[in-house]
């Protein structure tokens, strides 16, 4: 199966000059669903702005959706082929409407207003918005709505992948629950920037740990969030979940175990 994504040695640097990626390769196949973790500062929205085409790469090669990331033709196309849901979702919804933000990307690609219609109203459904949101406010709607809105933005592009920046990180308990629901119902490809590892435990299948501009683990989620040795290595914690299954259960001492003796 041929790779949605490709990165080969990509290398950023802010001015002036520090690193924030360093000799970063990995590939996304189609379909995956893949969790991108690490401390604060380990280059992982660096990384997803660099896919977006946002960010031109210092030195390497990256390609996503057939798309050479090198060139500025590369970074213009690749927006036709990717959906990003950012996270402050106030940087991202600017219409004054649901329904005017979720046909905002696919008007800009030029769509029939019959293809957009049918876009927004599917968007909307993949998301459980119905149609008595279309005319609502987007500023007027909670931070879980304001993030279903974003991902309707992002899917009414019809992307081969989906990038997601710290989708949780407003989010109560139920706002988690039904976004993990959302994500759960979509075939897209997706990659899923979090510092919330139970999230990332429960969404994705495969992880990249980052750590000062390295790429330091790539493989299994359940294999890299549990060892413990590794997360603490890159200022992580085991998921709750996980730390409850391997912690070893108790065992009674011989005193503890006998009876009370009653004089």
């Amino acid at each position: 199966m041929s790779c949605l994504v490709e990165v080969e040695h990509l290398a950023y640097a802010y001015p002036p000059g520090h690193p924030a990626l360093r000799d970063v390769t990995f590939h996304l196949r189609h379909g995956e669903r893949v969790g991108l973790i690490g401390p604060n500062g380990a280059g992982k929205t660096t990384l997803l702005l660099i896919l977006a085409g946002l960010l031109e790469a210092a030195a390497g090669a990256v390609a996503v959706a057939g798309c050479d990331l090198g060139t500025a033709a590369g970074r213009r196309q690749v927006h036709r082929k990717l959906g990003v849901v950012f996270q402050n979702t106030d940087d991202q919804i600017l219409n004054a409407t649901v329904e005017d933000d979720v046909a905002f990307g696919p008007l800009n690609l030029g769509l029939p207003r019959d293809v957009v219609e049918a876009r927004v109203r599917s968007a909307l459904a993949r998301v459980g918005l119905g149609e008595a949101y279309r005319a609502r406010i987007p500023f007027h709607l909670s931070a879980g709505e304001k993030r279903r809105v974003a991902i309707a933005g992002a899917l009414a592009l019809e992307p081969q992948i989906l990038l997601l920046d710290e989708p949780t990180s407003d989010l109560d308990p139920r706002g988690r629950r039904e976004l993990r629901e959302i994500l759960e119902g979509l075939s897209v490809t997706r990659l899923i920037s979090s510092h919330n590892l139970e999230f990332v435990l429960e969404t994705c299948e495969r992880v990249l740990l980052l750590d000062e501009g390295r790429l330091c683990a790539d493989g299994p989620a359940l294999e890299v969030l549990a060892d413990a040795d590794l997360m603490l290595r890159h200022g992580l914690e085991v998921p709750p979940s996980l730390a409850r299954a391997h912690r070893p259960a108790r065992v009674a001492s011989p005193a503890a175990a006998a009876p009370p003796h009653h004089h």
